[in-house]
């Protein structure tokens, strides 16, 4: 099992989020990224939104900082730790434009991006920005389809249903044409489009019967037995408190191993950055597995 963070700071949701994160920037963002790395955490996320409708912030937050601003610093001040979007929404971006600056930002990381993607869900966001909010899931695996026919190609090509490129050039170009792409969503839908077309599904908001039930429908799948690598299954634990409650940790942990889980998406009780740190040092005791280098 590897260990992720929904990162703290960067997305504040109401009535979840601790006091201290309403005036924390960059710096104590680059702490926790720094402690994780140095105790074998996998990776960190940043997810996107542009905007978010002023009566739609009471549900959602409006508190989203922008992944390639924030990896692009964070890049910096670390060497090894992962760097997760949790999720781009495809429909807000032409698939050469993620394979452009997503790829920019993998060369300046030295190959750490996983690139978390999803067909969005907030129809007043997609009005804004122009963008296509009825058919977005068939435009989204189309997107899918050219971004794995462009990342890492300096002159790409493709022909879809959606979208069809060629005679242009990517330049810098990223440094590997194979990235990690993991689904969001919370969807059977978002499941198929994962088997089918990614690498990994990390879904939101499910209860652990849900999750077992869609996993295990998943298995017995035409795409799933036609895969020939496994999926990566990143689910979000509850708030954990390993420091005060180690045993209720092990179970909610154990129950979503059990459940298909590869990756751990940690958030954590915290009330200060140094004891969300401290957090992070019981997890890792609690869950002693060596970290892998990705530089």
């Amino acid at each position: 099992m590897k260990l992720g963070l929904i990162t703290p700071v960067l997305t504040r949701l109401p009535k979840s989020h601790a006091t201290w994160e309403d005036t924390a920037g960059i710096s104590e963002v680059a702490r926790i990224a720094i402690a994780a790395e140095q105790l074998g955490y996998d990776h960190v996320t940043c997810s996107e939104h542009v905007a978010i409708p002023t009566e739609i912030v009471k549900v959602r937050g409006g508190t989203y900082w922008d992944p390639l601003s924030v990896f692009g610093y964070l890049s910096a001040v670390t060497d090894t730790i992962q760097f997760a979007t949790f999720v781009l929404v495809l429909g807000y971006n032409h698939p050469l434009e993620i394979v452009k600056r997503y790829g920019t930002l993998d060369r300046v990381c030295n190959s750490r991006l996983i690139l978390g993607v999803g067909v969005g869900s907030l129809q007043e966001e997609f009005d804004l920005l122009g963008a296509q909010f009825v058919g977005r899931g068939e435009s989204g695996d189309d997107a899918l389809r050219a971004i794995r026919a462009s990342y890492g190609q300096s002159e790409p090509s493709y022909s879809g249903s959606h979208y069809n490129f060629s005679g242009f050039v990517i330049d810098p170009v990223a440094p590997r044409t194979d990235v990690p792409i993991w689904i969001g969503g919370r969807t059977g839908i978002s499941l198929r489009r994962a088997v089918a077309l990614g690498d990994g599904w990390a879904p939101f908001g499910l209860s652990l019967e849900k999750l077992n039930e869609m996993l295990q429908s998943a298995r017995e799948s035409e795409d799933w037995n036609a895969r020939t690598s496994a999926l990566e299954v990143a689910l979000q634990s509850t708030p954990l408190d390993p420091i005060e409650n180690p045993e209720k940790t092990r179970e909610e942990v154990a129950a979503l191993v059990d459940a298909g889980m590869t990756t751990l998406e940690a958030r954590f009780v915290h009330h200060s950055l140094e004891h969300y740190i401290e957090q992070l040092t019981a997890l890792r005791e609690l869950f002693p597995v060596t970290g892998v280098s990705h530089a």
